[in-house]
């Protein structure tokens, strides 16, 4: 094994020294004394670097699939890690080596440091990949990689924990000169100082937890009447999440764009950016939809917040893949938020604009190789998109994740997949409701986009409901296509996104005539003449029920039928019918004034119709699904909207509770939920204890 400290430490440090001096005066005090800190840091660091044969993928999903196949392609082995819950993932089936390390609990599994790295050990890996999420950004867990004689694929050690704790960052970036936002990030955690502080700063502010990330531990207070609530919420959130519940406080910057570039470094004191991603569109903190590079962006900012990310990695003498983010407020003008010490779930658009892969330098720079490319090397071309498909319901913006089994998936072979399941799968209550990320690449933003609602609307999910629909509602809002992205876009925009519209004609002309196929598929009447294609040599008529109307298909001859449903009449082709795979067909149909082709999936419980639009229809498919937060039957009660863990009790019987007031605060599923009273009542019985589990819809709380 060889361990090789920082090779010319002292041209590193004169890089560091050049980079950080940029448009700064040869005097400047903070300056000098940011430069010392980094020194002492990199002469107090010495990473671990040696060639990799083998490395173990302390992650799962669709993160370790990905890192698989770059290292598949390098001639690197693979090694998977799996809880109970994973056994028969995909991602376990493609690795080389894969080796059970607990229960579903992530505490017990993927978190388990001792256990990871004993497997390491055992499998022969000379190194740990973290992926995104459970131990990427923990500097304990780096640590303990290098002590066990491991190459731990991500930054120092020194640096996670510069970057992790928000309220040291912040202070490397400004001595560093990086634009920060206005806040406080002090040792005084008492309550009292909190909301002292954050009325110097002036409301609205930004509780977040100052080990956070992924929109956990985040809370806005928009007056000071609710801070003590928010605060409360944001530090129980914290602690459950990430065992800490300190807290900084920041001027909320209204209409923010959230802007972040994808940084490198390596172990010769090299540091470049390969341009910025926008990820402005989010629900709960969280983001749906990310693009590169950022729309409506001049390029002469676009250089600068390339630089100021540079400077940001250099400051802590980063290695590996970096994510500096930024806010940017309707003028242009950003302001340094937080590093991600780690590879990004939205990567994929930076490397399809630049025509890289992220994870190949990754390996390269952690076995001690310089950067691929220079700055002056690395392309800027055309537009990329990426669309997280989530398990969830988004039915009046609740949100709610879901889980269950998925009966089919299936994606569109023009874009690129990043994706851990296959039909058949789970998705599970304990971990993240992602099903796969959609990611598509256009000559300029325009082609972009309409690439991603193509693909998007050739995927295919049964099983579960999914956010594909509201994506690309998105999609379709004027303001979203003229680029005028910002964080609050979903919520601002609610009702436009949210209407009830009316279902198109073609719809149920697709879908009547999707089921009536079906039905004589599955009839003994031998309308089918093989598995390659069929013709109808009978001439039935058919009632089918949708979406609560009574909708009639009837064969006028072989391929001329007609619709109808409420008092409308529908003359409609149909040609070009043809099976296509196992309970799988395809028709053309020209109706309306319109011609399309739709593809039927028939699966035991449902069948799905993709053509004008994407529908699942009944003998009604079995899936969990959260409803509103709200509450009980007739509102007599409140209730849990999933399963999970109660964490407090607000409230005692007897109390009068108004409208909206918190009654319950329970977690599921990584995230803090506060139940809360639908009307103006009084508490007659609490139904649920602290600290115990509770399953959907278990009535917490009764109402006189």
């Amino acid at each position: 094994m060889l361990i090789i400290r920082r090779k010319k430490k002292k041209e590193r440090e004169r890089r560091i020294r050049k980079l950080l001096r940029e448009g700064v005066g040869e005097r400047d005090a903070d300056k000098r004394r940011m430069l010392r800190a980094v020194q002492k840091r990199c002469a107090s660091t010495a990473p671990l670097i040696r060639p990799i044969q083998r490395v173990l993928v302390a992650n799962r999903g669709e993160i370790a699939i990905r890192v698989q196949n770059t290292a598949r392609k390098m001639g690197i082995e693979t090694v998977a890690v799996f809880s109970d819950a994973d056994r028969n993932s995909l991602f376990v089936k493609k690795a080389d080596k894969a080796f059970h390390i607990g229960p579903p609990l992530a505490a017990e599994s993927y978190l388990n440091m001792d256990k990871i790295i004993n497997t390491a050990i055992r499998s022969g890996a000379q190194a740990i990949h973290p992926g995104y999420g459970f131990l990427s950004e923990n500097a304990g867990f780096a640590d303990r990689c290098a002590q066990a004689g491991l190459v731990f694929i991500g930054p120092p050690a020194q640096a996670i924990r510069d970057m992790g704790a928000k309220n040291v960052s912040k202070q490397i970036m400004e001595d560093a000169k990086v634009p920060v936002v206005k806040g406080f990030h002090g040792e005084d955690q008492s309550d009292a100082n909190l909301k002292k502080k954050s009325q110097e700063i002036g409301y609205p502010v930004m509780l977040k937890a100052v080990y956070g990330g992924g929109g956990k531990g985040m809370r806005i207070a928009w007056n000071e009447a609710e801070f003590d609530e928010k605060l409360a919420s944001a530090r129980n959130e914290a602690k459950k999440s990430f065992g800490n519940d300190e807290m900084l406080v920041e001027k909320f910057v209204e209409k923010p764009r959230h802007v972040e570039v994808q940084v490198f470094g390596d172990h010769h004191g090299n540091y470049v950016h390969l341009w910025e991603r926008d990820c402005s569109v989010q629900r709960r903190h969280q983001k749906i939809i990310e693009e590169a590079p950022a729309p409506n962006m001049a390029h002469e900012t676009r250089l600068k917040l390339g630089e100021s990310a540079v400077r940001a990695a250099a400051a802590v003498g980063y290695v590996g893949a970096g994510t500096v983010e930024f806010i940017m407020d309707p003028r242009g003008e950003f302001f340094f938020m937080e590093m991600n010490t780690r590879l990004q779930v939205e990567h994929p658009v930076s490397e399809a604009i630049t025509g890289t892969d992220l994870v190949e330098w990754q390996l390269r720079v952690a076995q001690g190789e310089k950067l691929p490319l220079k700055q002056s090397e690395i392309p800027l071309n055309g537009h990329a998109f990426e669309c997280r498909v989530y398990a969830e319901d988004t039915r009046k913006g609740a949100f709610m994740p879901t889980a269950g089994r998925l009966n089919y998936v299936d994606f569109p072979e023009d874009a690129r997949i990043d994706t851990g399941v296959v039909s058949g799968d789970e998705v599970s209550i304990h971990y993240d409701p992602m099903i796969a990320k959609v990611v598509v690449w256009g000559k300029d933003r325009n082609v972009a986009a309409a690439k991603l609602e193509s693909a998007l609307a050739r995927t295919r999910i049964s099983g579960l409901p999914t956010n594909i629909d509201f994506v690309r509602r998105v999609l379709a809002h004027p303001e979203f296509a003229a680029g005028n992205v910002y964080t609050d876009f979903i919520p601002d925009h609610h009702e436009e996104l949210f209407a009830d519209s009316e279902t198109p004609a073609e719809i149920y002309v697709e879908s009547a005539i999707a089921h009536a196929l079906s039905t004589l598929k599955k009839s003994d009447a031998g309308v089918f003449q093989n598995l390659s294609f069929f013709r109808i040599n009978v001439a039935p008529k058919y009632v089918f029920k949708i979406d609560g109307k009574d909708v009639t298909v009837r064969f006028d001859s072989e391929n001329r039928l007609t619709v109808s449903y409420d008092g409308n009449s529908y003359e409609t082709l149909l040609n070009d019918i043809e099976a296509i795979g196992d309970n799988e067909f395809k028709f053309t149909l020209e109706a309306n004034g319109r011609r399309w082709s739709t593809v039927v999936k028939d699966l035991p419980e449902t069948l799905m119709v993709n053509g004008v639009g994407q529908n699942e229809y009944a003998t009604p498919a079995v899936y969990e699904a959260f409803d509103s937060l709200a509450g009980g039957a007739a509102s007599h009660s409140a209730v849990a909207p999933m399963p999970g863990i109660i964490e407090k009790i607000l409230v005692k019987p007897g109390d009068q509770v108004t409208t909206g007031q918190a009654l319950v605060v329970m977690t599921a599923m990584k995230m803090e939920y506060i139940i809360r009273a639908p009307e103006d009542s009084t508490i007659e019985h609490i139904k649920c204890q602290a600290g115990k589990n509770v399953p959907k819809n278990a009535v917490l709380v009764q109402f006189a």
